[in-house]
Order: structure tokens, then sequence, then C-alpha cells
């Protein structure tokens, strides 16, 4: 089974804590994943940002709802017990915790409601199985989906000479090539036997990197990279870079994989994404810091 949304944890988070003991986060998920058979692929599933995985995400944000309703405390960091009102709580006989049942105490209700400038805990605007964390990593996505499809149209509607200088503006942001000088003298050798440029590895040029670039609408397939590894050959060269706006097919990106020397393939949305990477073309339009506590700071000496 994959993970459950943070709120299928709830109820189970209060009723470990329902023995009054206190409770580690680490021995609470234990202790969920076993008896909910989760498999070691399920608690492996990571987050969008790759930092944490959804399990353990989720189980604390199942914790820190409960915190701030009131049923549950913390003693002290990673740890928490049942209060009066969790025990309460449990008397209420629901046979299933959920946000919905949390906002009968108006310390949650004021936690989980967006105040005006948008300064709040939760929220009820979004899918209630999602915490917050992945709410907004989400929409990071969504917006960074956006902008990989409005930079591929944007480069599909200039020149050909737009796309070469793209091209070297983006070996040069990776490290490649040297100086953007360097690097636009190197790689202006349209038509030379199959290879569209060539530039340095590294800024003293110890070794060389073939390009080729095609502006196409739909997909590579192998007979093309076939050509361009056929010109590598002539060359002897060990490595070489194919870049196009459409995409690869299956079979050409299996070929690759098997030969020497060693290419790499950037299809469309590869190439955009390395431009939102390395900021070519795109601006910042808003930068959010996510922060959490310094538990160090608390600490006396």
């Amino acid at each position: 089974m994959s993970v459950p949304d943070f709120q299928s944890f709830l109820s189970p988070v209060l009723d470990i804590a329902s023995d009054g003991a206190q409770h580690s986060l680490k021995e609470t998920r234990e202790r969920i994943s076993a008896a909910m058979g989760l498999s070691k692929p399920d608690l492996s599933d990571l987050l969008p940002s790759g930092r944490q995985t959804k399990f353990n995400n989720r189980v604390s944000w199942a914790v820190s709802y409960l915190v701030q309703a009131g049923v549950l405390v913390r003693p002290r960091r990673g740890v928490f017990k049942i209060t009066e009102r969790g025990r309460e709580l449990l008397q209420q006989g629901h046979e299933k915790v959920d946000v919905g049942i949390l906002n009968q105490y108006p310390e949650f209700v004021e936690f989980h409601t967006p105040r005006p400038g948008g300064e709040a805990g939760g929220g009820d605007e979004h899918p209630p199985g999602e915490t917050p964390e992945e709410i907004l990593q989400q929409s990071y996505q969504s917006i960074r989906s956006e902008l990989v499809g409005d930079l591929l149209s944007g480069i599909k509607a200039n020149t050909p000479r737009f796309f070469e200088n793209l091209v070297v503006d983006l070996m040069v942001a990776i490290g490649y090539g040297g100086s953007r000088e360097d690097a636009g003298r190197s790689i202006g050798r349209t038509g030379d036997e199959g290879v569209d440029g060539i530039i340095k590895e590294d800024r003293l040029g110890l070794d060389a990197i073939y390009l080729q670039a095609k502006r196409w609408e739909g997909t590579v397939g192998r007979p093309e990279i076939q050509k361009f590894v056929g010109a590598l050959h002539g060359k002897r060269a060990k490595k070489g870079v194919f870049i196009t706006t459409g995409r690869f097919s299956d079979d050409a990106v299996s070929y690759v994989s098997n030969i020497d020397p060693k290419v790499i393939l950037i299809d469309g949305v590869s190439l955009a994404n390395y431009m939102i990477d390395f900021d070519l073309g795109v601006a910042t339009a808003a930068s959010y810091h996510i922060k959490r506590i310094d538990s160090d700071y608390f600490v006396e000496e």
C-alpha cells in the first residue's frame, strides 16, 4: 500500500498517546508503520524536495496538528504526551479523527484558518490529505512545469541563431567552455561533418565536447543519434552532447546507454529545466524560505 494522507495518522498517534506516557516521534513512526504494514519502498517514498520521506513528514504533521488542537503537548523536542483535552476527545468515540473534528477547538481553528495577508498555519483551501509542506512543493512544481512550457514556446518562436546562442549560454552557465567569448568562437561551426560545435570541457581546454543542436518539434530517433556518433568517431572524440527542442525516442535513449563515446541527450523539457536551474532566460518573481526551529538555540550550556 502507499503512504496514507496525513489525516490518516491522527487517530493512530492519539491512540499511542492514550496511555498517558511520553512518546518519541521515532517510536511512533515505528509502531504506526508496523501496524499499517507499510513496506520499505513505501517508507522510502520521498517528497518532491527529496529531503524527507512522505511517511516521516505526514506523521510529524499529524502530531503537529494534534498539538495545535491542544490534545497533545510537547514536553520537549521530539516527544509528545496526551492532555486532558485529548482524553476527552478519545471519550467522544470518533471512529476516525480528522481536521473537521479538530475544528471544535478554537485554538486549532485560529491555527488552521488563513489570516489577512496570508499569515496562517495550515489554511483550509487545499486538499485535506496533504500537509502544508506538500502543498507548497506541489504548487512550486506546477509553476515550474508551466514555466518549462513557456520557455520551450519562446525558443521555438525564435530564430536558429537565437537557439545557437542559447546553447552557448547554457554550456557556459553549466561550467563548460571557459569564457562566453571563447565558447562563442568555438561553437559556430554549423555543418562541420555532422557536428554543430565544439566547446572546451574546462577553462584550460584539456578536453573537448562536441555538440549537435536540433530545433525540432517531433521526435529524434536512433538514426540521427547514430549519425552524430559516427561524426564523433571520425574526430576521435570521447564526449558529445545532442540537444533538441523535441524529444528522443526510447530506442535513441537505449542506444546511447551502451556506446563509446559518451553521449548525453538533452531534450526540450530537460533544456528548459536546465535554463531554470541556471537562471538562463528566467527571472525570480518571488522567494520563500521554509524555516525550521534551531533546537541548539534553546539548549542552555
